[in-house]
């Protein structure tokens, strides 16, 4: 039902705006007697409360209840102005029965508000401000047998633009439909600024952010549980929210992202307490009417979600993962890590691989400036692996792996020292470890990644871990498959789209990449709900992972970054005044 309140609201709006005023119908004869200030008031309101209905449309297919509270609020304003304006006695009833209906209904109109943000006032403006000014220009060209002489583009554009402001145009009018082009403009510009208004100062309703208590409980559960996944230690992403089960003996974390509650690999913490998180994820997805999803997560995790959620999954692609007592450079698979690896070091690099806690402040301070300037991209990228920091005081486990070259004779150093590239790999319960991110200087040679790779292989086992988790490889059987001899069309043309696709995104490079140190591969799933979400999962991911950015230009935004939120143990340490919060 929801659907087709939303749909139904669609088209009546859209009857609000573009449906042709009615010159000779049955309510003609009575409207004409009212004074004609009446009349321009009832083009205006049909004009905004068509916007209105259009701009609800998607929040009452999502069963929003603010967006049902605005809806029935404005069905009698738009059935009123059907009469008055448009003489249209359909288009009032039409109204009235869709009022009707969602009063009939109301109890499946109980969804919460989405995370919002002031930005969305920007957006508006934007959007709707467009919108007003295309409009606008039609209700110029509406009554051409009324208009005075030929006017040029540029003059309804202009008369457009003042009339927003309120202001008289260049465009003069008979018999009085001045007015009714002045106030519907006016009212169109009305509405921009107070919705705009309305966004910009109301209460502002933040995304889910991992409080440090949350933190605390989800550290005590990968301190037990945390081997299972590769994945668990990136749940303690700041910007990520958290549901427990009721035991509190597991945990699915999650961020929501245009309307998708999305979560990433599997739940955290005992297995057999896993439906219980599960359930509460899906109670808070239907509260809020979010789609929900996961990404990445194992083949066991997606077992559980679809058995107890009535999911599907699909399977997304393959996690390399490297067994620190198997590998070695020797062979001919090796051939050209080897070969480069010693190239790179004849050339000079070192390698230091040590765990944070090992490395000074000032050292980490460092590392984290570099990487940050290294980075490329205006937003920091990653969401299912990727941790979002460096050398936390909670994450002293993490393991830091970094290629320095002195500087040649008589040369400057650079702002950074001898350092030329830096791996950070989080850890995954007490012997193993997944990368997190790799950053190099622009400048520095080829091959800085497979350097640092090779060399945090040989350095693990000193370290205590056993297993190294590589990057994530989408479609990588896809790949895999479609390049071998008796693969079919169909297969060789997916593999030719994915192939194609790469050159925008890491696809084929990413699984080239991994394949080089000849991993075992650990398929990764997407759970949805059904296939028409795929498109709209597809495109949150992306916004997470940071390869879509819907945020300001960096000209625009405030120059100065937001000081680090202090971890759970900061907290702590400062309650007690045993230690200093960590800059």
């Amino acid at each position: 039902m929801p659907t087709a309140v939303g749909t139904a609201c669609t088209l009546i709006g859209l009857l609000n705006i573009v449906f042709p005023r009615l010159r000779y119908s049955k309510v003609h004869a009575l409207t004409d007697v009212l004074p004609g200030a009446v009349s321009s008031l009832a083009a205006a309101a049909s004009i905004v409360v068509g916007l209105l209905l259009l701009m609800l449309a998607h929040g009452l297919k999502r069963r929003k209840r603010r967006a049902w509270v605005a809806a029935v609020g404005l069905l009698p304003v738009g059935a009123a102005a059907q009469l008055l304006y448009r003489h249209s006695i359909c288009g009032a009833v039409l109204s009235l029965v869709l009022l009707g209906v969602m009063i009939r209904y109301r109890r499946e109109f109980a969804a919460l508000p989405d995370p919002r943000s002031r930005w969305m006032a920007l957006a508006n403006f934007v959007v709707l401000g467009a919108v007003s000014v295309g409009i606008g220009l039609l209700i110029v060209r509406s009554h051409p047998e009324d208009v005075m002489g030929r006017p040029s583009f540029q003059e309804q554009l202009e008369h457009v633009l003042w009339g927003l402001f309120g202001f008289e145009g260049p465009v003069g009018y008979r018999d009085g439909t001045d007015y009714t082009v002045g106030y519907s403009l006016g009212a169109l510009g009305l509405l921009t600024v107070a919705t705009t208004a309305y966004l910009a100062f109301r209460p502002e309703h933040p995304a889910a952010r991992l409080t440090p208590a949350d933190e605390e409980r989800l550290r005590d559960l990968l301190a037990a549980h945390g081997r299972r996944d590769s994945l668990g230690h990136f749940a303690l992403r700041r910007d990520k929210g958290v549901v427990f089960s009721p035991s509190g003996k597991a945990a699915v974390c999650y961020r929501v992202v245009s309307g998708v509650m999305l979560a990433s690999g599997d739940p955290v913490g005992d297995v057999e307490a896993w439906p219980g998180a599960i359930s509460r994820f899906m109670e808070e997805a239907r509260a809020h009417s979010w789609t929900p999803a996961v990404m990445g997560c194992s083949e066991t995790g997606g077992e559980v979600w679809t058995r107890e959620t009535g999911l599907d999954a699909l399977e997304l692609g393959d996690e390399a993962i490297v067994d620190v007592a198997d590998f070695t450079l020797s062979g001919r698979a090796m051939r050209n890590v080897r070969q480069m690896v010693k190239r790179i070091e004849r050339a000079g690099y070192e390698t230091r691989v040590r765990r944070a806690s090992d490395l000074s402040e000032d050292e980490l301070g460092t590392i984290r400036q570099a990487a940050a300037d290294w980075r490329g991209t205006d937003t920091e990228r990653g969401f299912s692996m990727a941790l979002g920091r460096i050398g936390d005081p909670a994450d002293g486990d993490s393991v830091i792996a970094t290629a320095h070259k002195a500087p040649e004779e008589g040369a400057e150093p650079g702002p950074y020292g001898d350092l030329k590239a830096v791996l950070h790999f989080v850890p995954w319960g007490r012997d193993g470890m997944s990368l997190d991110l790799m950053r190099r200087d622009r400048s520095a040679d080829p091959g800085m990644n497979e350097l640092l790779i090779v060399a945090s292989l040989q350095a693990a086992g000193g370290l205590g871990v056993g297993r190294v988790s590589l990057n994530f490889a989408m479609f990588r059987s896809a790949l895999a498959r479609g390049e071998k001899l008796g693969a079919g069309p169909v297969l060789r043309g997916w593999r030719g789209l994915l192939v194609f696709l790469s050159r925008w995104f890491q696809i084929e490079s990413l699984y080239k990449f991994n394949a080089k140190f000849q991993p075992r591969w650990e398929p990764r799933f997407v759970v949805f709900r059904n296939t028409r979400d795929l498109p709209r999962i597809g495109l949150a991911a992306m916004q997470a992972e940071g390869f879509v950015s819907l945020a300001l230009p960096r000209l625009l935004r405030r120059g100065r970054r937001p000081e680090p939120r202090p971890c759970a143990h900061q907290v702590a340490a400062a309650s007690r005044g045993g230690l200093e919060q960590a800059a």
